[in-house]
């Protein structure tokens, strides 16, 4: 069990803690072995009055527990003299809980200079002079925990609340710039919005609400914050009733509303509203640096940022996308020509080195086992992309705002070590996003005539969205989610401050991954490395983890690139086996920031393996020979079968209340298939039930529909679909 959260030795500073949250403040950190000094001016909720009862009876009550407490009666707008009880007391000052507050609601038409002025002066200039005359002694001993109170109204506003909604708010904008300035002396600041009962409550609430709403159920809180071992800073938090949440801000992808010698108009904004207000893809800058950058980012025209791909003239509206157009469209029949030079540069470009003797059968080319590393296959196909699109009809847009969002490959062949390979893209589909289009562009890799691999790329266009259309696709190689539970396996894999340089050679010149200046007019405090070379690491992680780096196990990877890396950071790639699909998750271990998203690798069966019997197949669980049985009825007859059933089936098959094994009759793509793991593409109807049961209802001994209803077979997605199944499971004898 975890230790309890303690406070010996430390001295914690409550102001308006002679009742309500105040109180419960003081209580608990008195509880838990701190110092407190509870101050408390003994005014009414409206700031008139002074007594010295409320912070006496608090300090005598924590004083009944064995607990150690001073009263400070004086004005927070006197902060010197309520922090100086603290080191009279105590001779330091840790934690400073800014909880001291008034009201005087009216609305603006009728509020006046001293209502506006006391609630400033209370909670903004009171919390501001309390936490000053702490600083400096938090700055020397290069420790202090501070929280600042808002509310809801400080964050969403309120009727007859302007004068606190303004301060409140005020409070959230302190507490940001202090967590900033205080980093290098471990002092965290946070701000909190409780909703809880108290004197400034009581006349809002109801009884019976005022019950459920304990200022004890908001105490915790303000604790954990405060204990040393919190590391959170510059944070906002709402609680109430045994309730926590974090809030952030968040903006737009926002649209550049001018063109180049142009003057910016009234009429081009309105013309640009409903893009300018869309929160898909919200962004959420975590400080002013990346909010400005994140601007910058996208304000700086096609002339100002230049890249390898094949531009076009700069669109600041949504016409730049013609689907009808573009869709279906192929990009012309490029040659890539190599040797065995162009693999191991490759290799060394996502990470492997002569250090581990493993990596040699990709980096010496007199290896007995020399191979191409499988994400070699995107290199043959990038040009596809990068000098591909701009040849196409009904994509005018701007090429500085192209990010690549997702990659898909899947190897048919292992890849040959040299030679010439022939690729051909189409445009498979274009969604609209609102403030952006996604352009999904299909890759084919041929060998001699032959399909060696297959590349789709989802690219996305900043402010080149709302020309009218779909907002999702059945093209998509989708994204998957891991389990929920903690990765069966972690690796760690540190990039070298020359590993974007040395990627590049292979064939991606993108500025952005070796000039700073460009760098730094995208918005980067550095060159970050290419996406797909993070891809080429957490395969390659996979790879040796899960198929002792044999590239003949490997079959497709889909990753979603979600932040950057600078070369020199490291890579932690977690993984979930779940039959042949390793499910993936990389990260930037120095921030713990998350790269790569919803990504996986799928493996050649390795669970199922042949055996000398009539079957060729070794089953570990009764269902894999019915699964292997129908493998064979769907290569004989599944484009029939496509056409009549045209959906995707995801088993999966439980032993002892775990799932053991997932297989996937895919009925709608291309002829069709089934092969073991979840579905590549989006699974229609989900079927789930044990071994046991499956073989019962494949014997005809259990009802279908009597599994379903007593819970036996449990069926998410089209319902109606599973009607459709009779087609492949008939002929129970066979099965």
């Amino acid at each position: 069990m975890a230790a309890s959260l303690r406070f010996d030795g430390k001295v914690a500073l409550v102001t308006g803690a002679g009742g309500g949250l105040g109180r419960e403040y003081a209580l608990l950190f008195a509880e838990r072995g701190a110092s407190v000094v509870v101050n408390d001016l003994g005014g009414d909720f409206k700031g008139q009055g002074k007594s010295s009862s409320a912070a006496d009876r608090v300090v005598e009550e924590i004083r009944a527990k064995g607990g150690n407490a001073v009263a400070n009666y004086d004005s927070v707008e006197e902060g010197e003299k309520v922090v100086q009880t603290a080191l009279d007391a105590y001779g330091k000052i840790d934690i400073v809980v800014n909880n001291a507050g008034i009201i005087r609601d009216r609305s603006f038409a009728r509020m006046n200079d001293y209502d506006w002025d006391l609630i400033q002066r209370v909670h903004l200039r009171g919390s501001f002079k309390v936490t000053r005359a702490a600083w400096s002694h938090m700055m020397k001993q290069k420790y202090g925990r501070i929280i600042m109170i808002t509310s809801a109204s400080g964050i969403y506003g309120n009727f007859g609340q302007a004068n606190y909604s303004a301060a409140k708010l005020g409070l959230v904008g302190l507490a940001k710039t202090l967590a900033v300035e205080g980093q290098r002396y471990n002092i965290h600041c946070n701000t909190i919005g409780p909703l809880a009962s108290s004197r400034m409550t009581q006349s809002f609430f109801p009884p019976d609400l005022m019950d459920i709403l304990k200022p004890e159920l908001v105490a915790p809180l303000v604790l954990w914050l405060c204990h040393e071992s919190c590391k959170e800073s510059g944070s906002l938090f709402e609680v109430g009733a045994g309730w926590i949440g974090k809030l952030r801000w968040e903006r737009t992808q926002g649209v550049k509303v001018t063109q180049k010698n142009q003057q910016m108009t009234p009429e081009a904004v309105r013309d640009n509203w409903e893009h300018i207000c869309n929160f898909d893809n919200a962004f959420s800058p975590k400080s002013t640096k990346d909010a400005l950058q994140d601007l910058m980012s996208r304000v700086y025209t096609e002339e100002d940022i230049s890249t390898n791909l094949t531009s076009s003239p700069v669109q600041t509206s949504t016409s730049g996308i013609n689907p009808i157009e573009a869709i279906g469209k192929k990009t012309p029949l490029n040659t890539y020509t190599y040797n065995n030079l162009q693999p191991i540069l490759y290799a060394l470009g996502v990470g492997m080195t002569t250090k581990d003797p493993d990596h040699l059968k990709f980096l010496y080319e007199r290896n007995e086992g020399f191979s191409c590393l499988p994400t070699f296959g995107v290199i043959p196909a990038q040009d596809s992309l990068i000098d591909g699109l701009g040849s196409l009809p009904g994509l005018n847009i701007n090429f500085s705002k192209v990010l690549h969002g997702e990659q898909y490959l899947e190897l048919y062949k292992p890849l040959p070590t040299s030679g010439t390979l022939k690729s051909e893209g189409a445009i498979a589909d274009i969604l609209d996003k609102g403030s952006g289009a996604v352009i999904i562009l299909d890759v084919h890799t041929y060998n001699e005539g032959d399909l060696i691999c297959y590349n789709q790329f989802s690219v996305f266009v900043v402010g080149a969205g709302g020309f009218g259309g779909k907002k999702t696709s059945d093209k998509v190689k989708v994204i998957v989610q891991p389990p929920n539970r903690p990765p069966d396996a972690v690796v760690s894999d540190t990039t070298s401050i020359n590993q974007a340089a040395l990627y590049r050679l292979s064939g991606d010149w993108n500025p952005l991954h070796i000039d700073p200046t460009f760098a730094s007019f995208g918005g980067f405090r550095k060159p970050i490395l290419h996406g797909l070379c993070s891809m080429g690491f957490a395969a390659r992680h996979v790879l040796k983890q899960y198929a002792n780096n044999d590239v003949t196990k490997f079959k497709a990877i889909k990753v979603r690139f979600a932040k950057p890396i600078i070369p020199g950071q490291t890579i932690e790639t977690e993984m979930w086996k779940e039959g042949n699909r390793i499910h993936l998750r990389s990260k930037v271990k120095e921030n713990n920031e998350t790269m790569l998203t919803g990504a996986y690798v799928d493996l050649e069966d390795t669970v199922i393996q042949p055996r000398a019997n009539d079957t060729g197949m070794r089953a570990e669980l009764q269902s894999d020979l019915v699964f292997a049985e129908l493998s064979r009825r769907i290569k004989d007859v599944g484009r029939e079968m496509v056409k009549k059933v045209n959906a995707v089936f995801q088993w999966d098959i439980t032993k002892d209340g775990k799932t053991a094994r997932q297989w996937t009759i895919d009925l709608k793509n291309g002829s069709g298939e089934l092969y073991q793991g979840a579905a590549r593409h989006q699974a229609d109807t989900t079927l789930l039930l044990s071994d046991e049961d499956f073989m019962q209802v494949i014997s005809g001994k259990l009802n279908p529909q009597k599994a379903f209803f007593s819970g036996k077979l449990n069926i998410k997605g089209n319902i109606m679909n599973s009607q459709k199944l009779e087609m492949i499971l008939k002929d129970y004898a066979k099965l």
